[in-house]
């Protein structure tokens, strides 16, 4: 199964109380950190939600 590595590039200040705890779900609480996930649809509507703050790859 592939993965997603996602790392937060942009600081969760200023968002919306729902893009805050998509961020805590997905494992991001810095700026730089990075995390990886299985490619389930839940994981991908998530990257979807915040796509803005973080940035992914997908890795084998």
């Amino acid at each position: 199964m592939a993965k997603y590595r996602i790392k937060q590039i942009r600081s969760k200040i200023g968002c919306n109380k729902r893009q805050v705890a998509t961020l805590e779900a997905l494992g991001l609480r810095k700026v730089s950190q990075v995390v990886e996930h299985d490619a389930r649809p839940e994981i991908l509507g998530m990257i979807n939600a915040v796509k803005h703050l973080v940035s992914f790859e997908e890795i084998k």
